[in-house]
Order: structure tokens, then C-alpha cells, then sequence
């Protein structure tokens, strides 16, 4: 039986509901993709004298074209749009042809369908994949959508075929890669493969081994250390990022973050990739190590390299330190060392409030509207400050209640300091101020909320943030600029689970379809069941739902008696 799925403008048809990858879950993925195309395709086109009709904008969104892009421009100069693209046909007026878009992990062709369908401006979309199957697939949806003169089917291996397009004149404007865990083996060839000025757009969702649980096999993949911290979605967006610079270098290439996001299970970037040896050098400088506190979770980032600027001229040397001693000065234990991580800002402002300024003003255009207003707006309010603390960690290293947000917020405004959330974390305070700052101000709000001190142990971090006295008085009195205008607006931030077992989804397999894994462990366990069921082993406690086991019962413990079985 087929089935059909609709999203967006798309309808994609599958043989069977486990025959080919498909997530609804990752919808907001591809509205966000459509999205940051279709400013990445206004600003590149407006210099070829081209402007972009999106159905639902009343008025053209004015946009201002970065002066690093090296794109083909008039004799005379640049010129205000008198042509316009439209979605669905393919761009190709006076003698400027639209944008080339690759999709390197296709499946089912849903995102590049949707491409061709609600993103103008475009010349062609190659839609990819190294199962037959699926390229079958994706050949069908084209045919079944209608946009066989934009989107062509490809079966081969993602790498080699952008291998095979890196010269200059055959590079793609867009490459999106959205792989089934880590996108590592082939972002050598993505950084090679794009474009002067062009758009990666790199999804992964190996979260575990960038969230620190693996930080060896981190750093075989991206050439960084992983670290358990808090903050470590926003680690892992800097982690990515570092690897893509490492890589883009080596063949004089840099990279200039549009926008970074760690949504639901996965993280996303749009980067841009350009040349310039000069430029390069200055990557060690944009790189540093992480140095976390084992104990009160207090960091420090270390750059790789120092770039210091006499006018025109420019000297590089190593960089100087370490910036923390053999011990936490704040509560006497060890560091972690991490990274190193990319340290500047992880997205273009500019860029992103054009994105929000679009889908803001056409919200009927996505099914996810709603939660990319939400994102997007909390980027805007960002600073440009690595990484973050949680206002319930810090309480839970003194052993204290948790201040109010707004309070803690007003707390580090009225010290002078920048202060913003983060997109990855609901109680995240992302900050300019040093750790001493931060932990002046819990040691206030603890003299207000004490906690008993004769129960701390003399060798607990508690203990020892405690001891001080704090350098400063607090003032905890609500400003109104603490509470940021997407918090008031009650923005949509934060997806709840949309159904059971609701995830990253099964690997495909090699000759086509999908590793049920959830299916696989039920069918594992259903037949240990069953034979240990014919050696009359029972678990009462199972039966009746309490066995401390849960559902990984395997019978295998002391079992107890039954009515039916006794011992």
C-alpha cells in the first residue's frame, strides 16, 4: 500500500510506513531550511539584478548584500531588481542563472521537493542518495510533485560526488547534509564542493558523543573534546563549527556563521564558505579551550592563538596562559580540559532578523511558524558570549533554593554586566560576567535564603563559595529590561514530544529501508519472554507492574513464587 505525506507545499509518497526515512518531527528542520534559503537566495540574486516573488509577502524584504561575496555583478555596477524568480520555475534571466542546490542525503526527495516548490530563485536541485531504492523513490516524488524540470534524481556517494564538483565553475550555491548521525566524513568534500559565498547547511544528530558522553570519539570526528556540562548544546554548535573551519583551511577557506540552533534531538548550522589566505590565519585565533570546573561548573575559554593589529600591519603568536590554576579558585577542585571550540559569534544578526522579519510577516507560509518567531527572536537577544550557566546548577552547588530568573537576570544587569537566554537551554543565562561575579551574587541571594552550614562537608564546593565573603552587595530588585521581549511575548521556544518514541528515528539500511531498532528490542524481548516462559520461569512482580526491572525484565533474577508455579 502507498502512503501519502504531506508537508508544506510537498507530497511525497512512500511505499510503506518503514520502507524509507521519515521524520515529522524534524518539520521545523525544513521550514528553518526554506527559510534561511530563501534570504540566502534574495540577498545573492538583488546583485544580479534579481528580485524574489514568495507567495503570502505583500512587500519585498530589503536586504544588504555582504561585500565578501565574490558573485558575478553588471558592467555598470549593481543595479536595483528588475526581473523577478518565482517558486516553482527555473531561474534563468538575463544571462544570470539562479541558485544550484544539493541535497546529499536525499531519502524520500521531501526537502528537495520542497525546495523547488516554495523556494524561488532556484536553478536546479539535486536530489541524492546512495540507495537505490531511495533514488527511485525520490524520481517518483519529483514526477508525482511536478518538478522534474527543477529537481533531478542522483544515486551516488554524497562525498565523491562533490569531490567531483569542485571546480569553480561546477560548485553548488547551497549544500545541505542532514545524515543520520554525524555528518563528519563528509564535510570535507561539503567545504570543497561549495561555492565562493556559499551556504552549507549541516544537521547532526550524534548528540551523545557532542554532548560529552564520548568526548575521545569527538574528537576522532571533529578534532574537539566533548565535556558533560551544562551548556554542552551550545558546546556541541561550537564543536561543529570548529570542525568546519579546520577543514574549510586547509584549503584556504573560512567559514562565517548565519545561524547555529540545538533543537529537540539534533543540532543545525548555516555557514557560509569563503576564500581568502589572509583571512585564514587568523583561524587559530578564533578557536579556544574550554577549561570547566569539575565541582561548581565555574569555565574559562582559552584561545589557540593571538592576533594583534599595528595599523595595517598584523603579528600572530601563541596565546598566553592557562587562565585558571591547578585549582578552582572558587571551590578548590579540578579542571576539565574541552574543545577547542569555535569562540566567536555562532550567528549573523543582521541575518537572522531579515529571516524572522520574513516569516513574522508571512506566518501562513510554515507549519512550524509559530516556534521559528520563537528561535529566531531569542538569537536576536543573544550576546556575543560563549557558552552559558543554569540558574538550578548554581543553587544545587550551594545547596540553596533557586532565585526567580528575572531576579537573577536584574541581579547581573544592575552589576553592569550583559545578560541574555539561550535558544538551548529554558534556564540558561548567558553572560559577559566573570564566574567571581556570579558567584558574589549567589552568595547574596544565600544570605537571604541560608542554607545550614553544619551539614556541608568542609571538602564540598559548597563549603568552600560559601567561606568567602562576597566582593559586592547584590541588588536583586526586577529591572525591566531583565525580562527580554520574547520571554514577554510568550514565544514558542520549545517543542513538546509530539508522540511515543519520538526521536532521532532508525538507521537506513544499505540495500534500502529503515533499522527498526524499537521494533527489533520488542520482537528481542518478546521471544526471551516466551522461552523463559516454557522453562516456567515467572516474575510476578512483572505481571503486576512493580518489578524494579521495568520493561528490561528478563527474568534472569531471583524469580518469585505464583499461585499456578510455586518454588
Amino acid at each position: 500500500p502507498v502512503t501519502l505525506v504531506k508537508e508544506g507545499k510537498a507530497a511525497i509518497l512512500f511505499p510503506s510506513a518503514n520502507e524509507v526515512f521519515y521524520n515529522p518531527v524534524q518539520e521545523f528542520n525544513r521550514d528553518l531550511t526554506c527559510a534561511v534559503i530563501t534570504e540566502f537566495a534574495r540577498e545573492l540574486l538583488a546583485q544580479r539584478g534579481v528580485k524574489l516573488a514568495v507567495p503570502g509577502e505583500n512587500e519585498k524584504v530589503e536586504v544588504s548584500v555582504s561585500e565578501e561575496a565574490d558573485v558575478p555583478t553588471e558592467e555598470n555596477g549593481a543595479e536595483s531588481p528588475t526581473e523577478t524568480a518565482s517558486v516553482g520555475e527555473k531561474c534563468e534571466v538575463r544571462r544570470t542563472r539562479g541558485l544550484r542546490v544539493l541535497e546529499g542525503l536525499s531519502a524520500s526527495g521531501l526537502r528537495s521537493v520542497r525546495f523547488a516548490l516554495e523556494v524561488p530563485g532556484l536553478q536546479s536541485v539535486t536530489a541524492n542518495d546512495f540507495s537505490t531504492k531511495a533514488a527511485a523513490l525520490i524520481a517518483r516524488n519529483v514526477e508525482y510533485n511536478g518538478v522534474g524540470h527543477l529537481v533531478s534524481a542522483s544515486c551516488r556517494d554524497a562525498s565523491m560526488l562533490m569531490y567531483e564538483m569542485r571546480g569553480k565553475k561546477e560548485r553548488y550555491d547551497v549544500i545541505d547534509l542532514d545524515p543520520y548521525g554525524s555528518p563528519a566524513s563528509f564535510l570535507d568534500a561539503a567545504v570543497q564542493a561549495v561555492g565562493e559565498g556559499g551556504l552549507l547547511c549541516i544537521t547532526c544528530t550524534d548528540m551523545a558523543v557532542m554532548a560529552g558522553n564520548s568526548g575521545e570519539t569527538c574528537y576522532s570526528k571533529y578534532g574537539s573534546v566533548s565535556i558533560k556540562a551544562k551548556y554542552c548544546h551550545e558546546m556541541a554548535l561550537r564543536i561543529i563549527l570548529h570542525g568546519l573551519d579546520q577543514r574549510a583551511g586547509v584549503y584556504q577557506r573560512y567559514i562565517q556563521p548565519l545561524l547555529s540552533v540545538s533543537v529537540d534531538f539534533y543540532i543545525r548550522v548555516f555557514v557560509r564558505v569563503f576564500t581568502g589566505q589572509a583571512t585564514v590565519k587568523n583561524s587559530a585565533s578564533k578557536q579556544a579551550l574550554v577549561y570547566n570546573c569539575v565541582g561548581c561548573g565555574s569555565f574559562q575559554l582559552q584561545r589557540m592563538g593571538r592576533r594583534m593589529s599595528n595599523g595595517k600591519h598584523v603579528k600572530y603568536s601563541p596565546a598566553s596562559g592557562p587562565p585558571v590554576g591547578p585549582e578552582c579558585e572558587h571551590c578548590g577542585q579540578r579542571h576539565q580540559l574541552g574543545g577547542p571550540i569555535w569562540a566567536e559569534p555562532i550567528h549573523d544578526v543582521p541575518f537572522v532578523q531579515k529571516v524572522l522579519s520574513a516569516v513574522s510577516g508571512n506566518p501562513s507560509r510554515f507549519g512550524t511558524s509559530k516556534r521559528i518567531e520563537g528561535v529566531l527572536s531569542v538569537v536576536t537577544e543573544v550576546p556575543d558570549v560563549p557558552l552559558y550557566y543554569t540558574v538550578d546548577s548554581l543553587s544545587s552547588t550551594i545547596h540553596t533554593n533557586t532565585p526567580p530568573l528575572l531576579q537573577f537576570r536584574s541581579a547581573l544587569l544592575h552589576a553592569g554586566h550583559r545578560v541574555s537566554l539561550s535558544h538551548a537551554c529554558k534556564n540558561a543565562i548567558k553572560t559577559n560576567a566573570p564566574p567571581g561575579v556570579i558567584w558574589d551574587i549567589m552568595r547574596c541571594w544565600e544570605k537571604a535564603n541560608p542554607v545550614k552550614r553544619e551539614k556541608l562537608s568542609e571538602t564540598s564546593p559548597a563549603f568552600k563559595i560559601l567561606s568567602n565573603e562576597p566582593g559586592s552587595e547584590a541588588c536583586f530588585t526586577v529591572r525591566e529590561d531583565a525580562n527580554p521581549q520574547s520571554r514577554k511575548l510568550h514565544l514558542t521556544r520549545f517543542q513538546e514530544n509530539p508522540q511515543a518514541f519520538w526521536g532521532p528515528k532508525a538507521r537506513a539500511r544499505s540495500g534500502g529501508g529503515i533499522v527498526t531498532d524499537l521494533q527489533d528490542k520488542s520482537k528481542k524481548f518478546q521471544n526471551k519472554r516466551k522461552n523463559l516462559d516454557l522453562k516456567n520461569i515467572h516474575c510476578k512482580r512483572f505481571k503486576q507492574g512493580t518489578c524494579t526491572h521495568g520493561d528490561d525484565c528478563c527474568y534472569s533474577h531471583d524469580p518469585e513464587p505464583t499461585e499456578d508455579k510455586p518454588l
